[in-house]
């Protein structure tokens, strides 16, 4: 466990793997990279929740078919300009002998340990399984030192003038011994769950704190709300609201509930009242057997719209109200607005309906089968002047179309299609599959592509592979998903959340991907993939399988995510959720803040003093 960086006012990180748990934590999951601190050296405590933040790439065979992978033996250090490496060796999921890295290593660079740059694979020129590598920087030479075990119990070493040059490795050289004494025993040292310990280095407080706050759940610290106001009547009250103050210095402004009964606005003086500060709740499960839920306000009303499980999938259902808490009422009236109709070819699977405005015009995105199953991305309008819950206001569904006027997909399957708008320019993302359900499974992958904003079924572009399920919490046991694309657009960035893991399962995850405003969209080398999950079954207690998301914005300005989960591990039918998006002190979107940590009981009542003047 050697700690070779001592400095003053550090903690200290440790990096581990986790021991597999089939039924709760599987390989997938366990053999990545996790990590996790400490303020005294000896206890240590999770990261993220003690779920994995760093997973190896999956390999893509000749078939085009992703064989799933893992890793052990993690090991982080620092680099010379003081940013951060981290070590490890490639396996299966299952954590055995990868043949496709034989002789490899992997590698991460990091200048915060929050964002990471791409991983690489480091030939270190010997055709031999290994067991651990290390890294150590040479001041004197100017060079890396990778240390390496291979599976024959020999001791190897490789030189590197430049870690961002995979090319610049020497050949490797036998050694006699590790180089490296073995630091401090492991029995000592308090543990997160499950952890397999690679090492621990020391960093700076400041940057601790900074990665503390990126990788651990927000909390409400503290509410504000003025000292002082002067007010003419109750509504001026009533129109003040309270700053919600968060672990990392974020804020949001909260609802104020004021008691202005002893305030009388017909007599001049300064009154001081009470209040309290609220926000919405939306208590999980809302709708049992709704998934992938959408909602949106639509001329003063709000709509909801979801995959309805309780029915296999068949039909188009919508929900109407003055507030989005009417749709979860034991009273609610929902309206079939397109049934299965044969004749149309709409048939099963009414996937994944999203409502969009486009240029004033309504319209719903969804996939739909025929007799034959296979889902296919398709577009219906809102006729001018229309009823969103009269099935006869709406146009007949129209089958998406690549630039070339040919079927978006002629031999696989398309689904999960979702809209947006940028700098003039209209997009859509979807998902793609091919050979579902056989040996030669693609595995679902999302696409992006410009489209007619005239005619949204028409792509404009040639689709361009976005992104595939090659980390482990995308691919795991099987379920190789990247799918239920969304995005959500910031001041800086457009970021596209998405869904990896089991649909069906407690597995199922939301990540993220995100660009910065002025880049090209279709270059995918200028998207950034998050390694982790932004929101999954470690995020909320008692929600499983957190996925297949979207975003509104409620009453009172609110960023709102929608999404489905599970009551239990026990696959239950899906069930909508729903709770506020927060943006972090970078501006950065935070989707695992819970009701609890997102309002403070404990603060919650507060007091102001009123003037009123003649």
């Amino acid at each position: 466990m050697g700690d070779d960086n001592k400095m003053t006012n550090a903690s200290s990180i440790l990096v581990y793997t986790r021991t597999t748990i089939p039924e709760s934590y599987p390989g997938h999951l366990a053999n990545s990279i996790h990590f996790a601190y400490s303020n005294d050296g000896k206890v240590f405590k999770p990261l993220n929740q003690n779920y994995g933040i760093l997973f190896a790439l999956a390999e893509i065979d000749e078939k085009n078919v992703i064989k799933a992978k893992g890793l052990k033996n993690p090991y982080i250090f620092q680099t010379a300009d003081g940013h951060f490496g981290i070590l490890a060796v490639k396996t299966n999921y299952d954590g055995s002998n990868d043949q496709e890295s034989r002789g490899n290593a992997l590698l991460w660079l990091s200048p915060d340990l929050i964002k990471f740059e791409e991983q690489v694979l480091l030939d270190l020129q010997k055709d031999l399984y290994v067991e651990r590598v290390i890294c150590q920087y040479n001041p004197d030479r100017g060079i890396y030192q990778l240390y390496w075990q291979g599976v024959d119990g020999n001791f190897y070493c490789n030189t590197m003038a430049d870690l961002k040059d995979k090319d610049s490795i020497s050949a490797a050289e036998k050694i006699g011994t590790w180089p490296v004494s073995p630091g401090d025993e492991v029995e000592y040292l308090r543990l997160p769950e499950g952890a397999i310990p690679g090492n621990t280095i020391t960093i700076k407080e400041e940057l601790m704190d900074k990665i503390r706050e990126k990788w651990s759940p927000l909390e409400n610290i503290a509410i504000e709300v003025p000292e002082l106001i002067s007010a003419k009547s109750e509504e001026d009250v009533a129109a003040v609201k309270a700053r919600a103050i968060y672990s990392d210095a974020s804020t949001a402004t909260k609802q104020v509930k004021w008691d202005t009964e002893l305030i009388d606005f017909s007599k001049p003086g300064t009154y001081e009242i009470s209040g309290t500060v609220v926000q919405d709740k939306y208590e999980f499960p809302l709708a049992v057997g709704y998934a992938d839920p959408v909602i949106i306000r639509w001329k003063g009303k709000y709509y909801f719209v979801a995959t309805n499980d309780n029915v296999n999938n068949i039909g188009i259902f919508v929900r109407k109200g003055d507030r989005v808490a009417e749709f979860f009422k034991e009273d609610f009236t929902e309206y079939l607005i397109l049934d299965k109709d044969e004749e149309r070819g709409l048939v099963q699977t009414f996937w994944a309906p999203e409502f969009h405005v486009i240029r004033g015009q309504l319209y719903i995105f969804f996939a739909v089968s025929g007799k034959e199953w296979g889902p296919q991305c398709h577009v219906m309008k809102l006729k001018e002047g229309g009823e969103i819950t009269d099935p006869d206001s709406w146009s007949d569904p129209i089958r998406v179309l690549k630039k070339d006027g040919s079927y978006l997909c002629e031999t696989g399957i398309t689904l999960d299609m979702t809209y947006f708008e940028l700098e003039g320019v209209s997009y859509v993302v979807w998902s793609e599959r091919y050979n579902i359900g056989t040996p030669d499974d693609s595995g679902s992958m999302l696409y992006i592509a410009t489209v007619d904003s005239e005619q949204p079924w028409q792509l404009t572009s040639d689709p361009v592979l976005l992104s595939r399920p090659l980390y482990g919490w995308e691919n795991v046991e099987g379920t190789i998903n990247n799918e239920g694309p969304y995005p959500l657009i910031t001041d800086s960035h457009v970021y596209i959340a998405y869904s990896g893991g089991a649909a069906n399962g407690y597995t199922y995850a939301v990540g993220l991907l995100s660009i910065e405003k002025g880049k090209d969209l279709l270059d995918v080398n200028n998207w950034y993939k998050r390694p982790t999950p932004a929101l999954s079954f470690y995020s909320i207690a008692g929600e499983y399988g957190p996925g297949h998301n979207a975003f509104y914005t409620d009453e009172n300005g609110d960023v709102m995510i929608t999404y489905h989960a599970e009551p239990d591990m026990g696959g239950n039918k899906r069930c909508s959720a729903i709770r506020r998006v927060h943006f972090d002190i970078d501006g950065e979107p935070r989707l695992d803040l819970s009701y609890e940590c997102d309002l403070n009981s404990e603060l919650t009542g507060v007091k102001m003093k009123v003037i009123v003047q003649e």
